[in-house]
């Protein structure tokens, strides 16, 4: 049965790859949202936590209590005014302890007051004069007036007048209460506890004794005043406290009040506006939110269901991180980043998958000989049979401890660049001293190598570069070797060290038969050698490839070319002169100075 390779893992396959049925797909969905900590969760509470905070301060920092209040004050004090001037107007005067003496009667009359002896006028309010006034201003109106006598007595209240002097009475039996009236009940005695301004709670005036009352005091003292209170049912009540006056004489207060409840239920249907309003915009909030989601929180999850398949390794198939390069925000820079760093994991993971299959391969030669050796020793009947023997099995064993630590070296190689720190270092001092010890160590036989470095018209820093000075030595310890190793006698290597543009050039030329230009790549690959038979097995291939890996770890290049001469005839073949190993690496900038 033939299996497909996963190229690109859909949405619904990563997301979903154990769900049986659209069902629990949903139900995923859902949970994901409502799981603690989510993206998609921090983002609705988020707006939805703005969302609160302005209209907590919308409710609770609003005006419009204070400009219904005074709005109310205004008008009631426009109407106390003219009721108090039409009450006042009907006030007549007491006849009752006036005295009129005919004997002085005369062009002017005299009128004589037996109780205090003189002759001004009394004008008191009285109630069968003053109530039908008070009905009739007020009537068709929810205004509740009273009038308050210069003694404090209560003379009238337009809720107790009905007709003349008639009161009347009704009890009225309520309606019994819905959930929906109890609910809004709830709310608003929440919302009048949240949002609600303590005022002082009004008492109902009495019969007698209200002049001690502070609007009745100030109104009989013949100042206009409002006050704000709370009614027994806890609703808002604006009280505005008029004088009656007559030529200059205060005759009582007259006090006019507005219906428990007026401006409460006005704020309570602005309330209602504001909830009703946040309401809707939590719901737009929430699909905003999701629709965000779903662009930030879902290719979030599908990178992450990728990365997960692929810890796991599902299906044992390569699996390719979603693509959203597409997109020019920090998703698109994620996927991007994801992407090119599974797809280094992979290039990775098949370099090491080679590279023991290369050690494998590698080691299995020289055991291989070593066995037929060993297996063959027992059988041999000379000393000059055994020591030939002997001599393959010295050199397998040498051969393999060659293998052995080259191998060791390539393995450890990235690591060792990942955790040492690169300094700043002159690449053309390092040349010279690798080259200078070389010479020191080599042996009579061994070419020299002749160094030179370009140093006309270059700046003090042309040759720093940032690096590992050890890994880099080692690069042209082995081009070194390497170059030696083809070079016959008596002739010499020729190094040189210039800057080429924004990069330091180290090249290295010797004097052998060159490489075949079908080779020029291949000598950088792992365990590949092209030398004479008298030397096999004393390299382990490694050395290039080792060199190529630490100038590329410094962003460098490394390449082989041949050396050319003049065609010795015209159309001739250019006879080669040797091989050429040139290496490059970036400087630093020319405003580089050391730090101290």
């Amino acid at each position: 049965m033939n299996s497909e390779p996963v190229a690109q893992t859909d949405i619904d396959d990563i997301n979903d790859a154990d769900a049986a049925a659209s069902g629990t797909k949903k139900r995923r969905g859902i949970l994901a949202w409502l799981a603690p900590g989510s993206l998609a969760l921090r983002i609705a509470l988020i707006n939805i936590l703005g969302l609160v905070i302005l209209s907590i301060g919308i409710l609770y920092f609003n005006q419009y209590r204070q400009s219904l209040i005074n709005a109310r004050v205004e008008s009631l004090l426009v109407q106390g005014q003219i009721i108090a001037a039409a009450i006042a107007g009907s006030a007549t005067a007491d006849t009752s302890s006036i005295v009129i003496n005919p004997d002085r009667l005369d062009d002017q009359t005299s009128v004589d007051n037996t109780d205090s002896g003189s002759t001004s006028l009394d004008f008191p309010i009285a109630p069968e004069t003053a109530g039908p006034v008070l009905q009739r201003l007020l009537a068709n109106t929810t205004i509740r007036g009273q009038i308050i006598d210069a003694g404090g007595n209560l003379v009238a209240d337009s809720i107790s007048l009905y007709g003349g002097n008639d009161i009347i009475q009704t009890n009225i039996t309520p309606d019994a209460p819905t959930w929906k009236n109890r609910m809004g009940l709830v709310v608003n005695r929440v919302g009048d506890w949240l949002f609600g301004h303590e005022y002082p709670q009004h008492d109902d005036y009495g019969m007698d004794n209200n002049q001690s009352r502070s609007e009745i005091s100030a109104a009989l003292n013949g100042a206009t005043v409002s006050v704000v209170r709370l009614n027994l049912d806890r609703e808002i009540i604006v009280l505005v406290s008029v004088p009656v006056q007559r030529f200059r004489a205060v005759l009582g207060a007259l006090v006019l009040s507005t219906k428990g409840g007026e401006i409460d239920n006005v704020l309570r249907a602005e309330r209602r506006v504001v909830y009703l309003t946040f309401g809707f915009t939590v719901l737009v909030a929430l699909f905003l939110s999701a629709l965000l989601a779903s662009t930030i929180a879902r290719p979030i999850r599908r990178l992450s269901a990728a990365a997960d398949q692929v810890r796991r390794g599902v299906n044992h198939s390569r699996i390719e991180i979603p693509d959203f390069t597409g997109r020019t925000d920090e998703i698109g820079q994620l996927s991007g980043s994801l992407r090119h760093m599974t797809t280094a994991l992979y290039k990775r993971i098949e370099a090491i998958e080679a590279f023991a299959a290369d050690v494998a391969h590698e080691l299995k030669n020289p055991l291989t000989s070593l066995r037929s050796a060993v297996e063959t020793l027992s059988f041999v009947k000379t000393d000059e049979q055994r020591g030939k023997l002997i001599d393959i099995v010295v050199h397998d064993v040498q051969r393999m401890d060659r293998l052995i630590s080259d191998i060791s070296d390539a393995s450890r190689l990235d690591a060792e660049l990942a955790r040492s720190e690169a300094q700043p270092m002159d690449l053309a001092k390092l040349a010279k001293n690798i080259a200078d010890h070389a010479n020191e160590t080599a042996k009579p036989n061994m070419a020299r190598v002749e160094v030179a470095i370009s140093e006309k018209k270059e700046k003090p820093n042309a040759f720093v570069i940032v690096g590992h000075d050890s890994r880099l030595g080692q690069v042209f310890r082995n081009l070194i070797d390497n170059a030696r190793s083809f070079t016959a006698e008596g002739t010499s290597l020729n190094m040189r060290v210039r800057r080429v543009g924004s990069e330091v050039e180290v090249r290295l030329e010797d004097n052998g038969p060159g490489i075949s230009p079908e080779n020029l790549e291949r000598v950088f690959e792992r365990f590949y050698t092209d030398r004479p038979n008298t030397s096999f097995g004393r390299n382990s291939g490694l050395g290039l490839a080792i060199s190529r890996q630490v100038v590329e770890a410094h962003k460098g290049r490394i390449w082989a070319e041949n050396r050319l001469g003049k065609a010795t005839a015209e159309g001739g073949e250019k006879p080669v002169l040797g091989a050429r190993f040139i290496v490059r690496i970036p400087a630093v900038g020319d405003d580089w100075k050391p730090t101290a």
